[in-house]
């Protein structure tokens, strides 16, 4: 979970943001991503009925993915409490606005049904999300898993070991034996594999620990990103909606800005929450978040993220090299499967968002393509990056292998539509998603 920072450092100057506005209907449907960053719930990015069709004579022989969990729960209650010992002391001053009447009994009842599900636990949306995309992948390739069953190929499930990961590869698997159930003994039990799907926790990522923990210019660039001008302009706005100005003026200028910071968290996780909401018609908290306020912390958000997981600086790969070994993991299943050496038919693994996002920027992935330079610093206006594209909860990247006599093909998948792989290579056809995967290893630098 992103807690943005306040520290005192230099300022680089006034960053350009240009943001379309982030709010969700009464369903959790978002209108506008963006402000909601890698807390977006997710949503198929291109209806199946628009997919390519593969080409003449080929059959899918094999599937793989990788899937950040489902929709969750904030991971702790530290943003709630926050406001609520905030709301408390302005309700015993008489120094709530109207809207902040309403705010207190809201968060509160967030605040419960957060704890009901489990901080960090998967939410009647995020179960949704995974089954649903589970059920999609079977009707893409329903010649597949019957392939799959008539043969008694095996699928293997593996998540980095955190409960919201193996309860979405539990839930995923469990859909897919729905849809067929000669499929259900040939999924394997969920296994574990941290050094694959939990990574920047694991022996792989000492080095990106070390960067997060000790690197003086992302701190200095983070540092300057957040304390500037716009953050404690966007902090008061949000606090005078709920407190009265002096109630306001009274607190220091970081803890304003911690103060609505927490706000902004719960504004974001509300979605995710959806379900839990009083008749499932949402939480409403874009009442207490203007649009403009919510676009300047989701961009903090997003800043945070791309520094800290994404392309980061464009002369350093410290963020994203580890995801390597899920690449491997990537290219090796479908090399075993050209080789006949592999008895699976699907590949299935779960893990988060500190993996989805150095994956994409590791394979150049739409709108993981470009690192920054200390002079000219993460921003709306000059990146193409969103944490709400690149991983929203559910997010997923998947890996569609067609065979014709011997020769194999790959189609990905990014949060469900067909994606070109990076520029370097080249596909089957001028405008076609298939590659074939002699190409990918030689683009990969496999080969």
């Amino acid at each position: 979970m992103n807690r943005l920072r306040l520290t005192p450092a230099l300022a680089l100057g006034a960053l350009v943001l240009t943001a379309l506005p982030a709010h969700a209907d009464a369903s959790g449907h978002l209108a506008h991503r963006d402000s909601y960053g890698t807390k977006a719930v997710y949503e198929p990015r291109q209806s199946a009925h628009g997919y390519q069709r593969p080409p003449a004579g080929s059959t899918p022989v094999f599937t793989e993915n990788v899937s950040r969990h489902g929709s969750r729960s904030a991971t702790d209650s530290e943003d709630g409490d926050l406001i609520l010992g905030l709301w408390d002391k302005a309700r015993a001053a008489g120094q709530l606005t109207g809207k902040g009447e309403e705010f207190g009994p809201k968060v509160r009842a967030l605040q419960a049904a957060m704890a009901k599900v489990g901080y960090g636990d998967l939410s009647g949306r995020g179960k949704e999300e995974i089954h649903d995309t589970a059920v999609r992948t079977a009707e893409r390739l329903p010649s597949l898993f019957t392939k799959i069953a008539a043969d008694g190929e095996k699928i293997d499930v593996v998540s980095s070991g955190q409960g919201r990961a193996v309860d979405s590869a539990n839930i995923y698997a469990g859909a897919l034996a729905d849809t067929d159930p000669s499929l259900t003994p040939l999924i394997g039990a969920t296994r574990t594999d941290k050094d694959l799907l939990y990574f920047h926790k694991a022996d792989g990522g000492a080095a990106y620990r070390d960067y997060l923990a000790n690197d003086q210019r992302l701190a200095s660039t983070l540092e300057s990103i957040t304390d500037q001008p716009k953050t404690h302009k966007a902090a008061g706005s949000v606090l005078r909606r709920l407190f009265t100005a002096d109630f306001v003026a009274g607190l220091g200028a970081d803890d304003q800005v911690a103060a609505a910071t927490a706000v902004y968290n719960l504004y974001a996780i509300a979605p995710a929450m959806s379900e839990e909401s009083p008749d499932g018609r949402g939480w409403g908290m874009e009442r207490y978040v203007s649009r403009s306020d919510a676009d300047w912390f989701g961009y903090l958000s997003d800043a945070e993220d791309f520094y800290e997981k994404g392309p980061g600086f464009a002369d350093s790969d410290i963020t994203y090299k580890m995801a390597g070994v899920l690449l491997d993991d990537f290219f090796q299943q479908v090399e075993a499967k050209r080789a006949g050496t592999s008895t699976l038919g699907a590949e299935l693994r779960f893990t988060h968002a500190e993996e989805i996002i150095p994956l994409a920027a590791l394979m150049g992935l739409p709108g993981s393509t470009r690192g920054v330079t200390g002079a000219e610093p993460y921003t709306y206006a000059d990146n193409p990056w969103r944490g709400a594209s690149v991983a929203p909860l559910g997010s997923n990247i998947q890996w569609d292998v067609y065979e014709k006599n011997g020769r194999f093909l790959v189609r990905m998948l990014y949060n469900e539509k067909e994606t070109a792989f990076k520029a370097s290579c080249a596909p089957i056809a001028k405008g076609s998603k298939f590659y074939d995967f002699d190409e990918l290893e030689r683009c990969f630098g496999r080969s």
